[in-house]
């Protein structure tokens, strides 16, 4: 086997594996910017403001 002292292969490794890092980054900056539907998160609260107790009738009064 001839080498040409170029470290071809290493180089074409080197090559994919930088395109397969550059499309995992883009591929989770466009999720997180909701392209994909990434932000459908919907936080329902029920906040409800605690009911008074009835107050009770005033007992009629009688007037001297």
């Amino acid at each position: 086997m001839a080498n040409n002292g170029d470290g071809g292969s290493s180089t074409g490794v080197v090559a994919v594996l930088v395109i397969f890092i550059i499309v995992i980054v883009l591929a989770v900056l466009a999720w997180r910017g909701g392209l994909f539907g990434g932000r459908t998160t919907k936080i329902n609260v029920n906040v409800a403001v605690p009911q008074a107790s009835q107050p009770k009738p005033a007992a009629p009064q009688s007037s001297p």
